[in-house]
């Protein structure tokens, strides 16, 4: 079932790049853009975290955190941070509990073979807790842009 804008935002706990937890607790009192990409250091997955991170400052001119989540391991966040200055966390979601969670775990069909796997998806949650806005199955290239068009940056 996909969310919805009011929905409360499934909680999480999660390991960033540098194993330390990050829960999306740990963002009430400010708005968070969580996004949910299939691989570290991929042609879209790369666009995407570019992006977003080329417009880190007029995310945080308007009091909006970055997160990335995927199934990579810390190593592979680390490597992918540092290969692209990345400067926002990547969380790891071996299980796929947090992407069951935001409904961003899905059948997916790529070259004639169907698999499971990240349905790349964003969500903004507000300074609630709750979703402001959600994307599912979005492109990457250009999509920091649109939401920061979509909540008026």
């Amino acid at each position: 079932m996909s969310l919805q804008k009011g929905d409360a935002a499934p909680p999480f706990s999660l390991p960033d790049q540098d194993g330390r937890s990050v829960s999306l607790s740990d963002y009430l009192g400010r708005r968070v853009v969580v996004y949910f990409y299939p691989r570290d250091d991929t042609p879209g997955c790369t666009t995407e975290a570019c992006q977003f991170n080329d417009a880190l400052a007029q995310f945080d001119s308007a009091s909006v955190d970055v997160v990335g989540i995927s199934p990579d391991d810390a190593e592979s966040h680390r490597n992918f941070r540092a290969k692209f200055h990345l400067r926002f966390p990547l969380l790891t979601d071996a299980d796929h509990q947090v992407h069951d969670a935001y409904s961003t775990w899905g059948e997916k069909t790529m070259a004639g073979r169907t698999y499971m796997g990240t349905i790349r998806s964003t969500f903004v949650v507000d300074a609630a807790g709750k979703i402001e806005r959600a994307w599912y199955g979005v492109s990457a290239d250009g999509h920091a842009g649109r939401i920061l068009a979509e909540i008026g940056v």
